[in-house]
This record gives C-alpha cells, sequence and structure tokens, in this order.
C-alpha cells in the first residue's frame, strides 16, 4: 500500500492552517514538503508525517508562541523525537520556560515536574502527540482522505 500525499489545499483544510500559512512555513524552512515538477507547474504534496508537523505548528501558534519560537521548538521536537510525526506514538512534551536563556526549553511530559515548574511560577506548554493524532485522524477520516 503506497503512502497518500494531500496538497496544500487538502493540507490546509485537514489541518487548519491557510495557505498562506503553508507557503510562509515552506519559504522559512519550516515544514517543506517535496516539490514534484509535473504538467506545466511544480505540485506540492504534503505526506502524513508533514501534516503531523503542520498541526504542531498550528497548536504552538493557537497557545500564543511566535513564530520564532513555535519553528525552534519544532526542531527541537524532532531532534528529540524523530519519530513524532508517525501515527500511535503516544509521546507528550512540554515547552518549559528557560529564564536563564529567556527561552523555552523542549522536555518530555512528566505531570509531577510540569506542577513543580508551575509552582515556581515558570509557565508550561503540554504538546500532546497522541492528541494530535487523534485529532488529524479524525479529520481524514471525517474528509474521506483515508
Amino acid at each position: 500500500m503506497s503512502e497518500r500525499f494531500f496538497s496544500s489545499k487538502e493540507a490546509a483544510e485537514i489541518t487548519g492552517c491557510s495557505l498562506r500559512q503553508l507557503q510562509y512555513w515552506r519559504e522559512r524552512g519550516v515544514v517543506v514538503p517535496p516539490i514534484s515538477a509535473t504538467g506545466t507547474g511544480r505540485s506540492i504534496y504534503y505526506s502524513r508525517s508533514e501534516l503531523a508537523e503542520l498541526a504542531v505548528m498550528e497548536y504552538w501558534l493557537s497557545v500564543g508562541l511566535s513564530f520564532e519560537v513555535a519553528a525552534r521548538a519544532l526542531q527541537a521536537l524532532k531532534q528529540k523525537a524523530p519519530d513524532f510525526s508517525a501515527p500511535g506514538v503516544p509521546k507528550r512534551f512540554m515547552l518549559v520556560w528557560n529564564r536563564k536563556r529567556k527561552d523555552f526549553r523542549l522536555e518530555e511530559f512528566e505531570r509531577e515536574e510540569a506542577i513543580a515548574f508551575l509552582d515556581k511560577g515558570q509557565p508550561v506548554i503540554p504538546v500532546c502527540l497522541d492528541v494530535i493524532h487523534q485529532q488529524l485522524n479524525n479529520r481524514l477520516d471525517r474528509n474521506n482522505y483515508a
């Protein structure tokens, strides 16, 4: 069974991103799908793993992170968990504010540790990859993309 790829329009519908966001993120090198030269133009198709990357970016932007911080967090996530975009990966992570660097750092989510950070007044932003994958699956099923 071959992997299914999604056009930019489909990727935008599935992830809730705008077409302009997808273009901007490609231009900035954040989520860059392969471009195939077909016909008279160039077609851009996103794999399922790239949909997961888009969904993570959309999530972090929706909770108020700047584009720059969200992009760095996505790169950190790709390094810490290269398989994060594979369906069924139950990993959960959190972004924790680092006062010395004045930036967030990515750590594996541990409830007690998150509470301890919050008790110290340090912001914690969880990212639940299993929830993101479930939402993607629901959208794919609902739109008959599966």
